[in-house]
């Protein structure tokens, strides 16, 4: 059974900041990455950033010195630092989990919502 949860999500004006926090539950799988997507009404869902299994970290253009990715291993829970905030970062955020038992297989969690306006 695996379960990503997601929460932090919330309103908050240009400039502000959020931090999302997401547990992923994964037993009997290894989680080869764990990061955030995003998504608004009739565009694709894009990566916002990863985290990987040795630590490795990648962003999307739009948000790179301004977001942050973070992880704590042993509690499987990946983090979103936002600051900074734009009105076009507003979309709903998406926690990924990229899991592995025999073959890779990428898990959602059911998103969070995450508005900037003033």
């Amino acid at each position: 059974q695996v379960q990503l949860v997601e929460s932090g999500g919330g309103s908050v004006q240009p400039g502000g900041s959020l931090r999302l926090s997401c547990v992923v539950s994964a037993r009997g799988f290894s989680i080869n990455s764990m990061g955030w997507y995003r998504q608004v009404p009739e565009k694709e869902r894009e990566l916002v950033a990863s985290i990987s299994r040795d630590g490795t970290t990648d962003y999307g253009e739009s948000v790179k010195g301004r977001f942050t990715v973070s992880r704590n291993a042993a509690r499987n829970t990946v983090y979103l630092q936002m600051n900074n905030l734009k009105p076009e970062d507003t979309a709903v955020y998406y926690c990924n989990g990229k899991l592995w038992r025999g073959r890779t297989v990428d898990y959602w969690g059911e998103g969070t919502l995450v508005t900037v306006s003033s």
